[in-house]
This record gives structure tokens, C-alpha cells and sequence, in this order.
């Protein structure tokens, strides 16, 4: 299991409701196509999970 996750933002945020929204900017992703490495943890993927739909992941 890799102990770290890459995350990119793949759809835009303009038509997700408010939570989704807050989600996104809270896993430190402000612009579409951007990623970010992030550790591989409960809260990390619970996160993930929400916004599934938006983001692409990877492990590394």
C-alpha cells in the first residue's frame, strides 16, 4: 500500500453544491489540472471519496 496519494482536480467545481466545493479547496487543489500529494490516511480518502466525481487519484 502506498503511503502517499497523488490528487488532481479533473472537473471544475462551478456547478458542485457548496460542501463539494469546500472539499475540493480543503484537499489544497485551487485550479483544474493541478495536483497535490497528500498522505495516505481515513481522512485523506474519506475526502476523496466525497468528491470522486471531480478529482482523478494515483497512488505514488
Amino acid at each position: 500500500m502506498a503511503d502517499k496519494l497523488k490528487v488532481t482536480l479533473v472537473k471544475s467545481t462551478i456547478g458542485a453544491i457548496p460542501k463539494h466545493k469546500k472539499t475540493v479547496e480543503a484537499l489544497g487543489l485551487r485550479k483544474l489540472n493541478k495536483s497535490v500529494e497528500l498522505p495516505n490516511n481515513a481522512a485523506t480518502l474519506g475526502m476523496v471519496q466525497q468528491v470522486r466525481h471531480l478529482v482523478k487519484v494515483e497512488e505514488i
